[in-house]
């Protein structure tokens, strides 16, 4: 299926207009190497590592890439977007309506190089990126419809939207009530700190993604609300409450997505942490980021790509351990020539890439997707670390899965994978107490039970121990489970969440 798409919006017959100079007739066929569209590129300013490896941008492989200069597609595109797939009638419809609660966003690349559009609804990339009639409750969709149906005012619409936003959590497992630490001026916007090590950190430039995916649980970061947006452009701020919390060996900077920023707006928050010995205890730098999948572009052919792996380079060099957290949500994301080139040139730069993804009925709720997923993971030089639990937030009626088929899944999964591929742990329901592991369904004493541990948790003293759930086959959430053996509550629900700002 060859065509042109994304005519300036125009007729589908027209040049497209997101890259001015550029006409693609797309082969939609998922992974297939693009080599009659790849030009040479100058050989000058290139990153070379200085770890002997080769360097997948040297002089001799030079490549720029077909799809332009990054350009954001939104909502307001759907309606040319949607030739893509001839999507018309109700289903655009559809679209249309969830689009205005939840955010979306896609770009060429996705729509070029990772959808089988001869597979759609089904295809998992589409699930994963394009809004779907079921991601809202009926009510709420029907609600919506219908304003934009009548043609409602905007200020009408926007109402119910947020009222609509506002029974979606927008901040699952408390992260505003608990996780925010306080100040000698109040609350330290953007910083996040729940587990004893580990910090997080929202920077401003990087609330964002390359494309959104739909069942993000940090979907309120995109809506265009500043009530509801966690961020900080605060780097001063940042170093000092690190410097002041001498027990934090790990910065995740997450979003959003870390890598839409430039490379020197990044660097403003992580080159510090090289420089500066008030903060030479933080030692592991994770950067948690969908652009492997949605713009890998970001890593070999933007223009300050040779710049991020340099500053990736430079953080490895002082002797801390770099992480990216890739989210990977199905094989289907690892196949095209430029991801696994993007993968080469950043495990050149020393940093080590960690795959994490939920479990998403639609997506990939099949252990051989999985399997699959994980073996290539391997073979990449990729290490899986999480399988989730899809949280309690945004579109978790149309992705959840029972936490006994999530067990299912990964237990079938991990059974088909070498060791080294058993790296990755799950299913985990990251809830208010902590990071909390499916280990499995026994009977106990009697009883049909659920047997979880906590891989994580606010208390340290609850990390590894042992809890038991009574047996609940549609249970899909930490709160919906009861304690077993006739015990009135869990251990931790007995006792205050730890603050640690006041730690």
């Amino acid at each position: 299926m060859v065509w042109n798409i994304l005519p300036g919006f125009g007729s589908p017959t027209h040049a497209c207009a997101l890259h001015d100079q550029m006409s693609v007739a797309a082969d939609m066929s998922v992974g297939r190497a693009r080599s009659d569209e790849v030009k040479k590129q100058p050989p000058d300013c290139r990153w070379e590592p200085r770890n002997g490896g080769t360097g997948s941008m040297s002089k001799q492989t030079g490549k720029v890439q077909p799809h332009g200069r990054y350009r954001a597609l939104t909502a307001r595109h759907l309606d040319r977007i949607a030739e893509y797939g001839n999507v018309r009638g109700e289903d655009l419809f559809a679209m249309r309506v969830v689009s205005k609660v939840l955010p979306f966003r896609t770009n060429r690349y996705v729509l070029e190089e990772l959808i089988d559009w001869d597979r759609i609804p089904d295809d998992p990339v589409y699930q994963l990126v394009f809004p779907q009639k079921g991601m809202l409750a009926d009510e709420d969709f029907h609600r919506i419809a219908g304003l934009m149906a009548r043609e409602a005012p905007a200020q009408e619409i926007d109402g119910a939207v947020a009222k609509i936003r506002a029974r979606l959590n927008p901040h699952p497992a408390a992260q505003r009530e608990l996780n925010i630490p306080g100040g000698a001026d109040g609350a330290l916007e953007g910083i996040q700190h729940k587990y004893r090590e580990t910090v997080l950190f929202f920077p401003s430039k990087g609330q964002t993604c390359h494309a959104y995916c739909t069942f993000c649980f940090r979907w309120a970061q995109f809506v265009g609300d500043k009530e509801m947006k966690i961020a900080s452009n605060d780097a001063l701020s940042l170093h000092q409450y690190l410097a002041s919390h001498r027990h934090v060996s790990d910065l995740l900077v997450t979003g959003g997505d870390p890598m839409v920023m430039k490379t020197r707006v990044l660097a403003r928050y992580l080159r510090p942490l090289v420089d500066n010995p008030k903060l030479d205890h933080v030692r592991n730098i994770r950067i948690g980021t969908k652009a492997l999948t949605f713009w890998p572009h970001r890593f070999v052919h933007d223009k300050d790509a040779d710049d991020l792996l340099r500053l990736l380079e430079d953080i490895v060099r002082s002797g801390r351990h770099v992480a990216i957290m890739a989210h990977f949500n199905h094989w289907q994301e690892m196949r095209t020539d430029v991801v696994r080139e993007a993968i080469r040139r950043i495990r050149d730069t020393g940093a080590i890439i960690r795959s994490q993804a939920p479990l998403l009925n639609h997506v990939n709720n099949d252990p051989n997707v999985w399997a699959r997923m994980w073996s290539t993971q391997v073979g990449l030089g990729i290490v899986p670390y999480y399988m989730f639990v899809e949280r309690d937030t945004g579109a978790k009626c149309y992705f959840e899965v029972p936490l006994v088929r999530c067990h299912d899944v990964f237990r079938q999964a991990v059974q088909q994978v070498s060791g080294l591929g058993r790296t990755v742990r799950g299913p985990s329901m990251s809830a208010t107490p902590g990071k909390v592991e499916v280990l499995g369904v026994q009977r106990l004493a009697g009883e049909k039970v659920f047997m979880l541990r906590f891989l994580q948790g606010r208390d340290p003293d609850w990390v590894g121990r042992p809890f038991f759930a009574k047996f609940d086959a549609q249970a899909t959430w930490l709160d919906e489970l009861e304690p077993a053996f006739g015990e009135n509550a869990f251990f931790f629900e007995d006792r205050p969440a730890p603050v640690l700002q006041a730690v």
